[in-house]
């Protein structure tokens, strides 16, 4: 026992070196994790006392754990044999492609990331890139929603700044869980979104397993009491009108709910819409309209020397935020006085159109929307236009929409029209002639995308409201500011 053992120096190496693994994982690493957790667990616990609706258990458990409990529920499991089944597989094969599929949607929230990176982005680059302002909110309806409720914030998809923005505008309500698409599944980046508790979904699958877990998964955090935020379009809009609702997202939280019974936890749908003088993506997003191609991604390069631009004019003090962005809350809707109210026929569908019903309802009215709308509206004969007739026209325009909510820089006409002016002539969608202002031919698809984000706020000739019925009255005019 006490002899002497030689060992070539290589060997002795990689025993000590195994030896300090099995330390380190079997008594120092779950004891760090324990600490640390022990500290992120008071820490969250301090979020939670100023946060309006605070971080859900469900939202704070282990990835691992989630995905666990995902693939062995029952609805998720009867879809694995079903699956097994009609395909002629193994049922275990079956199982792991489940597997996967929950592991590519389960995020990995961390309340670090988000507060402390996610929260702090959002509000540089939305104050960077905007004069932010927080239009129409119910502060009374938001504050009578019952505690114990899950809340969905449902909007329109402008942009991809819309994450951003609506992340920055209720930071200091509750941590938001998007359902993100595609395009975010790319590395570095999928990691950051996974962890500030989005959840990645493929919009076009076919596939019944696949759909089964992402409804398993979107049922469990709604009972959970997760906040969520959804776009009811299902993607971002190509001609800048709302688009019709699809009813994916919002079918399953239905079907959800009626899983529960009467005794499970409410859902309130938010209504939230957003509109900028300036979307960042609109020669994108027309030019798929033209092709008529929803399958468009911008090159890397392209986005670096844009940015790279945008710098240069920062460092050389020529530098200028695009216009204004701004958000309206609208009237929150109780999915279980809905089904009440509905009888329960076709559900989903009439509550998606009820929700974008109410998400028009509250579009903000920005100076290049109406400057836009005024220019399209007015009789084409009568280009170039002078700034008079600009705004004569936005008078008469605005007679028309005596509910929507509007936002003009001191509340000034004039000072609408010089912004929005000089926006879409800084853009070159307009241009400026001696004689006034006439539309530039080959821009003339970005002047219709700007005025097409109030459109259905015009009424028609001949009725005496705006398209989407029940507009209530309000405030029509701006009331907060988030930003400078």
């Amino acid at each position: 026992m006490t002899q002497t053992v030689e060992l070539p120096l290589w060997l002795f190496v990689l025993i000590v070196l195994f030896a300090a693994i099995t330390f380190a994982s079997h008594f120092l690493f779950p004891s760090v994790r324990w600490f640390f957790r022990r500290r992120l667990e008071r820490a969250v616990a301090r979020l939670n006392r100023r946060l309006e609706r605070p971080i859900q258990p469900f939202k704070l458990a282990r990835r691992y754990d989630m995905i666990q409990r995902l693939i062995y529920d029952p609805q998720v499991a009867q879809a694995i044999a079903d699956h097994a089944r009609a395909q002629g597989i193994p049922e275990n094969v079956a199982f792991e492609e489940a597997r996967r599929y929950a592991r590519e949607i389960v995020p990995s929230f961390s309340a670090v990331a988000y507060f402390s990176i996610a929260i702090r982005l959002a509000r540089f680059l939305s104050n960077a890139i905007y004069r932010v302002r927080l239009g129409h909110l119910d502060e009374a309806a938001v504050k009578a929603i019952d505690p114990e409720a899950t809340v969905v914030f449902v909007m329109n998809h402008r942009s991809n700044m819309d994450y951003v923005l609506i992340t920055y505008l209720v930071a200091d309500r509750s941590a938001l869980s998007y359902a993100v698409g595609e395009w975010a599944r790319v590395w570095p980046l999928s990691r950051l979104i996974r962890a500030m508790g989005a959840y990645f979904i493929r919009r076009k699958s076919r596939n019944d397993l696949y759909r089964r877990v992402l409804a398993t998964y979107v049922r469990l955090a709604t009972q959970g009491g997760v906040t969520q935020a959804i776009f009811p379009e299902g993607g971002l809009s190509l001609d800048g009108a709302l688009a019709q609702p699809k009813v994916g997202l919002l079918k399953y939280i239905v079907d959800g709910q009626a899983a529960q019974g009467e005794g499970g936890r409410d859902v309130v749908f938010v209504p939230v819409a957003l509109n900028y003088d300036r979307v960042l993506e609109d020669k994108i997003l027309t030019s798929a309209a033209k092709s008529g191609d929803r399958r468009f991604r911008a090159r890397i390069h392209v986005v670096a020397v844009r940015m790279l631009r945008q710098l240069w004019l920062w460092a050389t003090r020529r530098y200028q935020r695009s216009g204004y962005a701004a958000v309206s809350f609208g009237r929150p809707l109780s999915l279980r006085d809905f089904v009440l109210c509905s009888g329960g026929e076709d559900t989903p569908t009439s509550l998606a159109q009820e929700l974008m019903g109410r998400i028009g309802e509250c579009v903000p009215v920005l100076p290049v929307a109406l400057v836009a709308a005024t220019v399209e509206y007015l009789p084409k004969g009568q280009q170039p236009l002078s700034r008079a007739d600009i705004e004569a026209g936005m008078d008469a325009l605005l007679s028309r929409l005596p509910y929507a909510y509007i936002h003009t820089s001191r509340n000034d006409r004039g000072s609408a029209a010089e912004l929005g002016l000089r926006q879409l002539t800084m853009r070159g969608i307009l241009r400026q002639t001696a004689g006034g202002y006439e539309v530039v031919a080959d821009q003339h698809d970005l002047l219709v995308y700007y005025a097409n984000s109030i459109r259905h706020l015009i009424p028609e000739p001949d009725t005496d409201g705006p398209k989407e019925a029940g507009i209530a009255a309000g405030a029509k005019g701006y009331s907060a500011s988030a930003g400078s």
